[in-house]
């Protein structure tokens, strides 16, 4: 398939790069190398991953309503000023 693209300096000189390395690649293969590269790097690129993150039982307060803040600081503060 052929397109225009615009790059950045930054990757036009990885392309470069890729060039001089790659021992004699076309400017279009290396472009197509590195793009696979980040593409495919790590065998997770594309695939989110859930993040599970444990959980804590803190214990239950029955006099504290975790919906009302002005509540928990004023436990922890004492009476705020109005």
């Amino acid at each position: 398939m052929r397109t225009t693209v615009t790059l950045e300096d930054d990757v036009y000189d990885a392309v470069k790069d890729e060039m001089k390395q790659g021992g004699g690649k076309t400017f279009k293969q290396s472009v197509n190398e590195l793009i696979r590269r980040g593409r495919y790097a790590g065998g997770t690129a594309g695939k989110k991953k859930k993040l599970r993150l444990p959980t804590y039982d803190m214990g239950a307060n029955e006099h504290l309503d975790l919906d009302k803040p002005r509540q928990l600081i004023e436990q922890l503060e004492g009476p705020l000023h109005r």
